[in-house]
Parts: C-alpha cells; structure tokens; sequence
C-alpha cells in the first residue's frame, strides 16, 4: 500500500524544517553540513546510522493483501465493527464503516476523530498502523498471509477450538486426563488429554501445560516475588446472551463484572492464563523470564551460544566481563525496544489490512443462524459442530462464552498483538541467553492452584521454555475467547520478523570481537546474525 502524499507532505517538511534548528545546535547531519566537517568519532557513528538506514530502505513494502471477506460477505460480517454504528443484529452502518475506511485511507488523525461510534467506547490506536520506526525494518515491511475466511471450512477447527476451550477454561491443566470433557474435545480436535490446546513446539508439547517463567519466583532486586496472581472464580462467563453480546458489540460498557477469588493463585487453569494476559503489561512475561534467566547463575548471560561457543567474547576471558555489552542490561532493553515495534507491525495489519472480526463477533453470526434470527453464510461444518452443541447444551446460547466482561479490545483480531510480541521478545530471550543450557528445579502447581510441587524427571532446555513461555501467552488470548489459532501463528511469525530486523541494527553496533546473534524461530528454523547485519537462515 502506497504511502499517502500528506505522509510525504508532512516528512519532507518536518525535514526542511529541522535546517535551521540543526544549525542552531550545531548538529551536523549530511543533509545541512559537508561530512567532512565532522570529527572521526561522529563521522563513524554516522556511516553507521546511515548504513543501518540504508540496509533497512531496501526492504520492500509488504504486499498486505487480504482474504477477501470485507467486500464478498454481506453487511461486512467478516470485518472489525465493535463500537461502531449499527442494527441490534451487529451489523455495522454503511456510512460508519465507509467513513473508517476514508480514515484508514487518509491516515488523518482528524478524520479517526470524526468517526460516529456507537456505544462511545474509544477505539484501541488505530493511528498507530501509520507511525514510522526508526529501528528495525519499517512496520510496513512486515507481511502475514491473508487470515481464513469464515465463510470456508478453513475457519472450522479454529473456531471449534475456542468453544471447547471455554468448555474447560476451569479444569485444572494437571486434571486433563482423567477430565470428560477435556477428553471429549481432545477427541474432535484430534488430539490427545496431554497435548490438546498447546502448540507445535517440543517445549510446547512435554511437561507441565505452564511454562516455569509463569511459575517460578521472579528476582526483583534484593527480593523474590511469587507468581501468584488474582484470578476469577470458576463459571464466570459473559456475552451467553444475545442482549448482553449486542450492548457489547455497539461499544457500551458492560453491565456485569467479574468476581474475583480472594485467595491469590499459581496459574492452573486456562481461566487462570485468561485473566494473566487482561492486565498485564506488553512484556512483563518476558522481563520477568529474563530476570529469571539473569538470577539463575553465572553463565545464565552468555549470549549466542547456542551454536558457537566463540559467539560471545567475555565467555572465556578472565580480564573483563560483559554488562552494557553483552550483559543483562542489554538484556533488559532489548525486551522493552522491540515491543513497541512489534506493535506498530501488527497494527499496521490489524487496522490497514485484514481488519478480521473478533470470535465473539463469529459467535454472534453462528447464534443469529442457528435460532433462525438472520442467515449469514458460514460454513456447515461449523454451524453444525458438536463444540457448538455443547456450548448450548451449556448456556442455551450458540454464542462464544468469554471469560472478560468487555469481551475483546476495540481493534481487529488479525494478527495478535500478545503473539506479535511474544514473538519479538522471543527472539530476544534466546538471542542472549544460551539456550542449550537446562532448566533446573522445575515446578508443577497444585490442582488448587496454592501451592508449588517438584516436577521430577522433567528437564528443559531454556529455549524449548522460552517457546513454550511465547505460545502461552499467545494462547492465553484464546482462552479468553477474543483470538482464533491462525491470529497467534500470525502474531509470532510477524514479532520473530520485527526483531530480527531490529538486531540487525543492532549487530553492527559492537566493538568486541563478535561472531553474531544466533538462535532458533519458533519454527525451528535457524537463524544467525552476522556482525554485519546479515542474516543467515538454515
């Protein structure tokens, strides 16, 4: 998609204007004063910069295509419209959604503030799909494939998979097997009790459903912090009306809340995951793991050893050590610098691109068709599933349970911006933290959710955690009932993708003899970082 001319209207003045100001601090960048001016430090870091924008210029914008549905299913039952104006079916007003598109298609902050809303709840950033970034690859360098249709069988097992896991939201992860229900779902997933709901990795698939950075205590400085958290009481599930989902969809607040168990816990429940993900902030799970990581010994911080023993410098030196340089501060930033990045990606693709419905909108078009209210073209194999059945052999309702009051956010489903930044911070955690190195002292909750108990004979690697730690969190959305599987994959390919660019730039910045940033994709798939910014698949 082609940048809009007032963009490039107000950058290239933003430019012009910055002359006279550069002048008047005595900056010198190429563009107002001859590079020869400079002294040899600043002329280095320069070239540096200038290389590193240089590299990231080449990448080619994504081709940001989407699947179709926003202009061949009827009333744009496909599309985003919580909040916006519509009918008491959840169909969005022509005019409304016309005039988001004129706003997504001019990228103006007033024309967003003219948007008429429903409710008068706010939308979530959707100015933020244009921002620019000046690490990294631009946020609209990024691609993801086009999201399932709902009107094909794509959307089928996805979807299934949410109305089973609001079936079992409250079934203790150490209960699945000997749990009916789990048993059941597994069955029409096609999966097993132990590997139903999880994701593709070998860290996913073993041991305990948590990852032990959601369960271990976290260091914070002279102290240590347990992972007990606030969680909602069992069979607190929201928008099982029609009425109730509709007030929700026009962008009203709700009118019932949660109640919440006085007794903090350890996260043992897919409830218990929900309710992590509804307040946390964008990378506490991943600043609390690197804690971890940082406190567990000595050679905890050895960066990029995964495949090469050389790749960090002060391994083996009995002269110096690493800490602004590769030490746990970098560490620590790292984590916070590509979050935002992250972000600004997936909601380039949230807002400019695929604008998916939520599943609690899906939800609402299965129950409307089911009742014989309206009739909307999804797929049999979905309207007539027996995780649809057994959520209204439940609730005497077709809709999508969800375990937030509000239900989801005010912005697109596709991809998942939990995912996107588990996927960047992902990166992070194994590009400097060796990876091959075991977890030790690993932890299983009690079925109450109190207690810690020693899981023996369970060893993993730190990378195989970390992996586990990211499909967590992104799944942790799901649990919720405001995600479908295909917006987790998306999320963690795109966050993977924002930070390798960034550590791109960041590779070249070193002084130390250094042979690159290596470790895994969460598809396996190796990757290394050369000291000259290039990176290696395979």
């Amino acid at each position: 998609m082609k940048r809009s001319s007032l963009t490039r209207r107000r950058f290239l003045a933003g430019t012009l204007a910055a002359a006279p100001l550069a002048q008047s601090l005595g900056v010198l960048p190429s563009a107002f004063a001859s590079e020869q001016s400079m002294n040899p430090r600043a002329q280095a870091a320069f070239e540096l910069r200038k290389q590193a924008a240089l590299m990231q210029s080449q990448r080619p914008m994504a081709p940001m295509i989407a699947n179709g549905d926003e202009d061949s299913l009827p009333y744009r039952i496909g599309c985003f419209v919580k909040g916006l104006h519509q009918n008491q079916y959840g169909e969005v007003d022509a005019a409304a959604y016309a005039a988001l598109l004129g706003a997504i298609k001019s990228e103006r902050f007033s024309d967003f503030e003219r948007l008429p809303r429903g409710g008068g709840r706010r939308l979530s950033n959707p100015q933020s799909a244009f921002a620019f970034h000046m690490e990294g690859g631009d946020p609209h360098s990024f691609d993801i494939p086009p999201a399932p249709s709902i009107a094909t069988a794509q959307v089928t097992p996805e979807t299934e998979e949410l109305y089973w896991q609001a079936l079992c939201r409250d079934v203790p992860f150490s209960e699945y097997e000997t749990s009916a229900i789990v048993q059941r779902a597994a069955k029409h997933l096609g999966a097993t009790p132990s590997s139903v709901f999880r994701g593709p990795t070998k860290g996913d698939l073993t041991g305990p459903y948590v990852s032990q950075f959601l369960l271990k205590p976290i260091p914070f400085g002279s102290g240590k912090i347990p992972q007990r958290y606030n969680v909602t009481v069992p069979e607190t599930d929201f928008m099982t009306t029609l009425n109730e989902w509709s007030q929700i969809q026009a962008g009203l607040p709700p009118w019932r809340w949660a109640t919440y168990d006085s007794t903090p816990r350890f996260i043992r429940t897919g409830r218990d995951l929900a309710e992590y993900v509804h307040y946390d902030f964008t990378y506490q799970a991943y600043l609390n793991a690197a804690l971890i990581l940082v406190n567990a010994g000595p050679k905890s911080i050895l960066n990029c050893n995964q495949f090469k023993s050389g790749n960090n410098p002060y391994r083996y030196s009995t002269v110096e050590e690493g800490f602004a340089t590769f030490g746990p501060p970098e560490a620590l930033d790292w984590i916070g610098r590509v979050s935002t990045a992250a972000l600004k990606a997936a909601y380039c693709q949230k807002w400019m691109v695929h604008r998916r419905n939520r599943p609690e909108g899906l939800g609402g078009l299965i129950h409307q068709t089911r009742v014989g209210i309206r009739t909307y073209p999804i797929h049999p194999t979905l309207l007539n599933s027996e995780a649809v059945d057994a959520v209204f052999a439940k609730t005497g309702s077709y809709l999508l349970p969800q375990a937030y009051p509000e239900g989801c956010p005010f912005h697109p489903s596709y991809p998942a911006g939990h995912a996107a930044i588990a996927g960047a911070c992902s990166v992070v955690l194994k590009a400097c933290f060796d990876g091959s190195m075991l977890m030790p002292g690993c932890v299983v909750p009690s079925a109450d959710g109190l207690t810690l108990m020693p899981h023996d004979n369970y060893s993993p690697t730190i990378a195989e955690e970390i992996d586990k730690l990211a499909f967590n969190i992104s799944m942790s959305r799901n649990w919720a009932g405001i995600h479908f599987r295909s917006d987790c994959v998306a999320g963690l390919q795109l966050g993977e993708d924002v930070a390798i660019s960034i550590l791109q730039d960041m590779a070249r910045t070193y002084t130390e003899d250094f042979q690159g940033l290596s470790f895994n994709r969460f598809s396996g798939t190796p990757v290394r970082i050369t000291p000259q910014g290039e990176v290696i698949h395979g």
